[in-house]
C-alpha cells in the first residue's frame, strides 16, 4: 500500500510551485539555486517529500517571500486537523484547492497575468461573463 502524501506538504509544495511559476523560475533553476536536482524539487512541489525548516527559508529567500506565503491559504480542513489524515468519501473538492490547482497551471498563470493587465473593469467584466458563458455551453 503506498503512503499518501501529508496534505501540509502538499499545500505547502503547490505554494512553492505558485510562486516559482509566478516569477517565471524553472524547477531546474530552482533545484541549481538550492543544490538539489528538478526532480527533488518536483517531489517538494507534490508533496511527495517534506521540505524541511532549513530548505523552506532558502526557498523562501530565492524565491523572495516570506515563509508564512507557503502556509497562506491554508484550507481549514487541513489547518486544523492533525495534519496527517486525508479526508475521505464523496464530499465536494475542497474549492480553494481547485483556485490553486487552477492559478498555479500554466494556463492559469498566463489567464490571470493577462487579466491583470486590462485596465478597463468594464472590459474585464464583459470578460467574466463572457468565460461563464463559455463554461456553460
Amino acid at each position: 500500500m503506498t503512503k499518501l502524501p501529508n496534505p501540509v506538504d502538499v499545500h505547502v509544495g503547490s505554494r512553492i510551485r505558485l510562486r516559482r511559476m509566478m516569477i517565471g523560475m524553472s524547477q531546474e533553476r530552482l533545484g541549481e539555486r538550492l543544490g538539489l536536482t528538478f526532480q527533488q524539487v518536483q517531489k517538494y512541489e507534490k508533496g511527495a517529500n517534506r521540505v524541511g525548516a532549513s530548505r523552506l527559508f532558502a526557498i523562501s529567500r530565492i524565491l523572495e517571500v516570506p515563509v508564512e506565503f507557503f502556509f497562506a491559504d491554508m484550507p481549514d480542513s487541513i489547518a486544523q486537523g492533525d495534519g496527517n489524515t486525508v479526508k475521505k468519501g464523496m464530499s465536494e473538492p475542497d474549492e480553494t484547492s481547485f483556485v490553486m490547482d487552477f492559478v498555479s497551471s500554466s494556463e492559469g498563470l498566463q489567464l490571470n497575468t493577462a487579466f491583470k493587465k486590462i485596465g478597463n473593469q468594464e472590459t474585464r467584466r464583459k470578460i467574466v461573463d463572457l468565460v461563464k458563458t463559455l463554461a456553460a455551453e
